[in-house]
């Protein structure tokens, strides 16, 4: 029976030794691993890309719908401020000093041998500035709108050209403290005070003997 030798038989054992060696095995293993691991990080920062922009894009459009809402409430602030002025100016104009009811309430008024000479009204305005809110140590105090406090002041001088020069004027003040107009629309204590009585004297033109005298109606102060 023929022998046969492998001349080879050592190479080959070698060269079988050198592929099965596990360090040349860990080293392609750490390869995959590193390429693995490089594709992962590549995906990552790509993903990361993504959300900046989107990220980006989103903020972009927060700045803008902020800017919109604080366009809107400053809109609203606006248009509550317009409101409050509308409804103070209506409720000027629904309680302001009217002189055609008080004319007519005096023709309404007259007394014999009583001749009204001037007729004045008088109006001041005494106005207080606005409070603003406040906080104090965690204590807010509620904030006052600006008022206007009207004061009216109606001076009526009259002549008394009676036989008894004077006798009528009791009766003039009466009648104006006694006319629907006035008694609704002046004060309750004293509505009518005599602030002057001049001394018998003579009028001008006519020459009869009278006294001037100074009637005062005070209307209630209206703050608004």
């Amino acid at each position: 029976m023929p022998i046969r030798l492998n001349l080879l038989a050592e190479a080959q054992a070698a060269e079988d030794m050198r592929r099965r060696d596990p360090v040349k095995r860990a080293i392609w293993s750490g390869v995959v691993i590193v390429a693995l691991m490089l594709c992962w990080s590549l995906s990552l920062q790509f993903k990361a890309v993504l959300l900046n922009t989107q990220v980006s894009r989103l903020r972009g459009e927060l700045v803008a719908r902020t800017n919109e809402y604080q366009t809107v409430l400053s809109h609203e602030q606006q248009a509550a401020e317009l409101k409050k002025k509308t409804t103070a100016l209506n409720q000027l104009a629904a309680a302001r000093f009217l002189n055609g009811p008080l004319l007519n309430a005096l023709q309404q008024t007259t007394v014999p041998d009583v001749q009204l000479l001037h007729v004045t009204v008088n109006q001041s305005y005494v106005c207080t500035a606005e409070v603003k809110p406040q906080n104090d140590e965690g204590t807010k105090k509620p904030g006052k709108p600006a008022t206007a406090t009207e004061s009216s002041l109606l001076t009526v001088e009259a002549s008394d050209t009676s036989a008894n020069p004077g006798d009528q004027v009791t009766k003039l003040k009466d009648a104006i403290a006694c006319n629907g107009y006035f008694k609704t629309n002046l004060v309750r204590t004293n509505p009518v005070v005599l602030k002057s009585l001049s001394p018998q004297q003579l009028a001008p033109g006519s020459g009869l003997p009278c006294v001037l005298f100074t009637l005062q109606c005070r209307y209630p102060d209206h703050t608004r």
